[in-house]
């Protein structure tokens, strides 16, 4: 099978919306959160996010076009459009056959949820006439953003959603990592994207029990492995990678981030939204992610845990990294502390600061976890507060999402 190698990084994130702020914000612990902005709080319990800031859709396209794009494919084609001109590609130069090489696999959890309400708002304070605008449904569909980034750039290989809940983008990495190993394309543009800020997801997480309502300290809420850790934070953004045949980047002269190496995903089969307190679905997961990429778990320096600060999910995640990796040294973080949940953008954006840190040999912290929950088993080694330089070679990034659904991603230093 081919080699697979990243070549091009993008990101819209609660922590800047280019990789480079991104990056320097996560090294440097800073939290991307703050009460929000989209819409009145007072009688939520939660008031508070980590917000895109500053994102201006007209640094990308024309207002006309903005109108015709929910929130969460601006930021799709933002970030994407940030990885293309990190990766050096110029598809205005490429021929018919050579853009049947290229494809889009985009996911979402929740789509065009903005749109969705706003439409419905519209409708119940009228007169109950269905006055809906034509661009309705096309704005809303969750796949609508992978269609919205190969129009954009006249792409006609392989192309759709993914969406398997906060496991979405990561499986949309493993599937264009697929897609290109077995010869289907040349070049795949993969990621996520999510602008759930809103009232009825607010609400609805809310209602859920699954969201922190630490108000009083919002940049302190997302408290990973935290004994007092009472829930997530959302988060909003996008995270684009190219993923490319190797011999396709060699032969171009591509500069190369990092080496793909393997993909798994299982599931839970256990509960609609809760995980099994042993993690046998993310452990299967982190597996069969190894027997893809042909090592054994003493390879992995770190692991980006999906760790969202929730009570049973933390300890259900580092139950199934002991039962894989035992008392190994691989070290632990989760820099959902610093962004918040991005739901279905998360294994993207994670996956993309796994691969800077493969590349600087920095291991991120994790921050506002102050006391260790007594229940973590004993021998893991995670990283708090500060960042810890070491060799590394090779990271694995975590994403678990509501329904079981697991993915966990293997990336390598690129060697030629």
């Amino acid at each position: 099978m081919k080699r697979v190698v990243i070549t091009g990084l993008g990101a819209i994130t609660p922590l800047g919306n280019t990789v480079d702020s991104l990056w320097n914000n996560i090294l440097a612990g800073k939290s991307g959160v703050g009460p929000i902005t989209k819409f009145d709080t007072e009688k939520f319990k939660t008031h508070f996010a980590a917000e895109v800031k500053d994102f201006n859709p007209e640094d990308y396209f024309d207002k006309k076009e903005s109108r015709k794009l929910d929130l969460f494919s601006q930021y799709a084609i933002a970030s994407s459009d940030q990885a293309i001109k990190d990766a050096g590609l110029d598809f205005t130069t490429m021929t018919d056959d050579q853009l049947a090489e290229v494809g889009v696999i985009w996911a979402t959890g929740n789509g065009g949820i903005t749109t969705f309400e706003q439409q419905l708002e519209e409708f119940h304070a009228g007169d109950g006439t269905p006055r809906f605008s034509p661009f309705f449904i096309p704005k809303m569909i969750v796949d609508i953003a992978a269609g919205a980034i190969s129009i954009r750039h006249k792409l006609r290989g392989p192309n759709y959603c993914t969406v398997s809940a906060c496991a979405s983008s990561n499986t949309a990495i493993i599937n264009a990592f697929d897609t290109i190993r077995l010869g289907k394309a040349s070049v795949m543009i993969a990621g996520g994207s999510e602008a759930a800020i809103t009232k009825s997801s607010v609400g609805g997480f809310s209602a859920a029990q699954a969201l922190s309502k630490n108000n009083d300290n919002p940049q302190g809420a997302s408290r990973p492995f935290d004994t007092d850790r009472d829930g997530f934070v959302m988060g909003e953004g996008a995270g684009a990678l190219i993923l490319e045949d190797l011999e396709h980047a060699i032969n171009r002269g591509a500069h190369i981030y990092a080496e793909m190496i393997g993909g798994g995903m299982a599931a839970d089969a256990y509960h609609l939204t809760g995980t099994p307190p042993d993690g046998i679905g993310a452990a299967l997961g982190m597996t069969k992610a190894l027997k893809d990429a042909g090592i054994t778990a003493d390879k992995i320096d770190y692991i980006n845990a999906h760790a969202t600060s929730t009570g049973l999910g933390d300890l259900s995640e580092l139950n199934a990294i002991k039962s894989v990796f035992n008392n190994l040294p691989v070290h632990i973080g989760a820099t959902k502390s610093m962004t918040g949940h991005l739901l279905g953008a998360a294994g993207a954006v994670e996956s993309l600061i796994s691969i800077l840190a493969l590349r600087d040999n920095i291991i991120p912290p994790t921050i506002n976890t102050k006391n260790l929950d007594i229940n973590i088993p004993k021998g893991l080694n995670i990283v708090l507060e500060s960042p810890v330089r070491k060799e590394i070679n090779y990271v694995l990034n975590n994403t678990f999402g509501f329904g079981g659904h697991t993915a966990s991603t293997i990336f390598k230093k690129y060697e030629a």
